[in-house]
């Protein structure tokens, strides 16, 4: 798999190999599954979509087990610095003004030129933003002080400080140039840059937690560091293009100490601080259509897909036979209670009540994947479900879930082939004459219109060819300065290298790559000085590392697909050139060779240890780690941040195929059917909702076998999918008339692309024709020519050929 034309994967020197668990001999694998995937019914996953995880795992995931030892050196720093300048008494019980002056203290602190006193400091501070936890009994009690000191921390104006230094740091290049020598890089080689990254990840996860408590000073400073992180106040450009330079420096090999993870968490929590959610989108979706006088959305997308339910699709062919093999030898060792049965056939909520269909399930039933499992089997791929109170759902009336949507192109089109059917001739966009059209056709049209559908794309898309038609008449573009539009900025001019580095690391991070000698070693921040040296303690930085690589393939799904749609709220063509860049740098078979692993073992994984997580450890008495323990991991059905990056991946997917054909036929070319049918295995509506609606787009190129033996899979998507009325997505019928021409496609949309970028952004290269001409006598001769060295030499030469042999009439050259 290549990503941006180099290699990923990820490697450590033969040492640190030696001791890391290997997969393929199968040592120290958590929750061993079967190999063949979907053997087993798994229950319904009680996954709610969001943002962001609880923000008590959000704040655990910024650490690596290895770092466990850094808590109390934090705390060491603090106390040595609190006790200099204040008497016996506790943080706690000091009044807000001696908290204050200590604060300022600590900031003055940073600007130190000693390199150790300066990185003492930064420790006390950090100590702060951990919520000062020796002191507190509670977790409550620490995440409590964790919002009142950080607060305070930004009120005194430590994040300015704290992005110079880290500039400071990216700068060193003696740092820089002791990684690139070094054989093998651990932890201690990025510490002054970890201990900046973890105040500020802290800072803008903490202050973006809204309480309703909130004291008033505290909303204002929200709203206020809101503000200077969407703005270019660093450096001309805002903190997020910062980051972003950090992730390519890390990815060209210049700066191979830089903790990557910590690194993409905070661009992370940064954009979705500057920009805003999904919930935000949302609104700013509802106000952007009602300013351009757009019909409201037909439905909030985002409670519909809350309120779905997951479905049952059957097992592949394969795996039926393997079934009714192992049913015939386990006959006699297992009997099916008729209260398994009855729930594994439960019916789906949105299927019609037809005696037909209720017989062909039944039917179906035999060979369906409900019917044979077995309970022990289940017990063992998936632990039982924990009981959730029951989450809010829309109710429906019977029917489908979505509102159908028609495009105006999808009503010219239907006008076209019905005009030159019956009348023999056509009218080109007009699609309001229905003269001489039989009833039926007029019925149509009027249903068509009925559910038309136009998007904000699809505005923008129609005043840009105004703007490009009549650069001079049309008036000067009217641009909100939002905060999506000056971080489009920052990163335009290296876009693409960003999408390659991000994906170059995806790629290091996902769990079927292999390791490859020439690709990136993202454990820089997750490798201890010394290698482990006991069983226990391998197995440890074992889950400590796949852990680290989960992370970073989470944080890289939630960037990839915020920036994706908020440019395409923004400008269209900002989001065209964000995905095609993604598109060109292989995007699409990496996400694809992503899925081509055992999902549900990836979603099930227990790769964390809960009593190291933060802030359970500094609370409560470490219990002595053992084997088992490790083994057995936690007791939760699915790992919240796999499921969260496999639903993301997803998105993306679906983000960058929709409405292009020529990628559409990237995904029949790379065979992805049958490993996005493979993760249909994972029952969660939102997940399934995403892959049928992948499948539903190349259903046609499919072939009518295909069709035919997923039938199941086919009546999953018409359930589940948005329809598009008058789209034959179940049938072959246009494929005569659309041949894949990947490449004049691509192009005529990167002309476009180009075209915007340049109108909009590129004022140094404008269009000479357009500038305005100096009509003054006086002026145009005053200006200084700086004429070439030969013209010099030749100027006599010049004067005689151009000059004087030729006769002037200056009178008329006068007039």
């Amino acid at each position: 798999m290549d990503v941006g034309g180099n290699g990923g994967g990820l490697p450590v020197n033969n040492k640190q190999r030696a001791m890391l668990p290997n997969k393929s001999r199968g040592e120290f694998t958590r929750n061993p599954r079967k190999d063949s995937e979907g053997l087993s019914e798994s229950p319904d996953l009680e996954f709610e979509y969001a943002d962001t995880d609880k923000w008590a795992a959000e704040l655990s995931e910024l650490y690596s087990y290895t770092e466990g030892p850094e808590f109390a050196l934090n705390r060491k720093c603090f106390e040595e610095e609190f006790r200099a300048q204040v008497s016996d008494k506790k943080w706690t019980e000091l009044d807000a003004a001696q908290h204050r002056a200590h604060a300022m203290r600590l900031l003055d602190g940073l600007e130190m030129i000693a390199r150790e006193k300066r990185l003492k400091v930064a420790r006390a501070i950090l100590y702060m933003a951990q919520g000062t936890f020796g002191e507190c009994i509670s977790e409550a009690e620490v995440q409590h002080w964790m919002r009142y000191n950080i607060f305070l921390l930004l009120d005194v104006g430590t994040f300015t400080a704290l992005v110079e230094l880290l500039n400071m740091e990216i700068d060193n290049s003696a740092a820089c140039s002791s990684a690139v020598r070094k054989p093998a890089i651990s932890l201690a080689d990025s510490t002054d840059l970890r201990v900046l990254l973890n105040i500020m990840y802290l800072m803008v996860e903490t202050i973006q937690q809204e309480d309703p408590a909130d004291r008033p000073e505290w909303r204002v400073i929200r709203d206020t560091v809101r503000a200077e992180l969407g703005a270019p106040l660093f450096n001309n450009e805002p903190i997020s293009v910062m980051l972003f330079g950090m992730v390519t420096k890390f990815c060209s090999g210049h700066a191979p100490h830089f903790p990557m993870k910590k690194v993409l968490l905070l661009l992370w929590k940064s954009i979705l601080f500057t920009l805003g959610g999904f919930e935000q989108l949302q609104s700013i979706k509802v106000h952007k259509r009602e300013e351009l006088g757009l019909p409201p959305l037909p439905e909030d997308s985002i409670r519909v897909i809350r309120s779905m339910r997951a479905a049952s699709p059957p097992a592949s062919a394969s795996d039926l036979i393997e079934q009714q093999q192992k049913r015939a030898r386990r006959e006699h060792k297992a009997l099916i209670k008729q209260d398994n049965l009855d729930a594994f056939n439960e019916k789906d909520p949105y299927k019609a009540d037809d005696a037909r269909e209720d017989e062909d399930d039944n039917d179906d039933n035999d060979n369906s994947i409900e019917a044979e499992t077995f309970p022990l089997e289940r017990d063992e791929v998936m632990p039982p479900p924990i009981p959730h109170p029951p989450s809010e759902r829309v109710s429906f009336p019977k029917g489908l879930p979505w509102a159908p949507k028609v495009r105006e192109k999808d009503i010219e089109n239907f006008l076209e082939s019905s005009r030159s059917k019956f009348i023999g001739y056509t009218l080109g966009n007009d699609t309001d004459t229905v003269v001489g059209l039989p009833r039926p056709i007029h019925e149509s049209i009027k249903t068509l219109k009925q559910h038309k559908y136009v998007s904000i794309a699809e505005i923008q898309i129609s005043k840009e060819e105004e703007f490009q038609k009549t650069p001079l008449s049309g008036g000067e573009e009217e641009v909100e300065m939002c905060s999506t539009e000056l971080l489009y900025q920052g990163i335009l001019p290296s876009l693409p290298q960003y999408m390659i580095a991000l994906l170059k690391i995806l790629l290091a991070a996902a769990p079927t790559s292999k390791a490859k000698t020439d690709s990136i070693n993202i454990l820089a921040d997750v490798l201890p000085e010394e290698m482990p040296t006991t069983v226990l303690q391998s197995m440890k930085l074992g889950v400590d590392v796949n852990r680290h690589k989960e992370i970073i393939v989470k944080a890289i799904s939630a960037i990839l697909l915020l920036l994706l749609k908020h440019f395409k709220l923004n400008h269209i063509y900002q989001f065209e050139y964000m995905a095609q860049h993604l598109v060109f740098a292989n995007c699409i078979p990496l996400i694809l060779k992503f899925f081509n692993q055992n999902i549900m073992s990836y979603i099930t994984a227990k790769n964390s240890i809960s009593v190291l997580d933060f802030p359970h450890c500094v609370v409560h008495e470490l219990p002595e780690l053992t084997a088992e323990s490790l083994e057995a991991g936690d007791n939760n059905q699915f790992c919240w941040r796999n499921l969260f990056s496999c639903i993301n991946l997803l998105r993306i997917l679906n983000k960058l195929t929709k409405w292009k054909h020529s990628r559409t036929m990237m995904l029949v070319v790379f065979k992805s059917a049958p490993i996005l049918k493979r993760a249909l295995k994972v029952k969660q509506a939102m997940m399934q909702l995403y892959v049928l609606k992948l499948l539903k787009v190349q259903t046609k190129y499919l072939g009518r076998q295909w069709r035919k033996s997923n039938m199941k899979t086919m009546s999953a998507i018409y359930q589940k999918v948005r329809h598009r009325l008058n789209d034959d997505w179940a049938y072959g019928n246009d494929l005569d008339a659309r041949p894949w021409d990947f490449q004049a496609e691509e192009c005529a949309l990167r002309a476009n692309i180009e075209r915007f970028n340049s109108r909009r952004y590129d004022k140094t290269h404008s269009n000479p024709d357009f500038l305005p001409v100096d009509n003054c006598l006086q002026s145009v001769l005053g200006q200084r020519v700086d004429l070439p060295e030969d013209f010099q030499m030749n100027y006599d030469l010049w004067l005689e050929r151009e000059v004087f042999s030729k006769p002037i009439s200056w009178e008329e050259l006068l007039q």
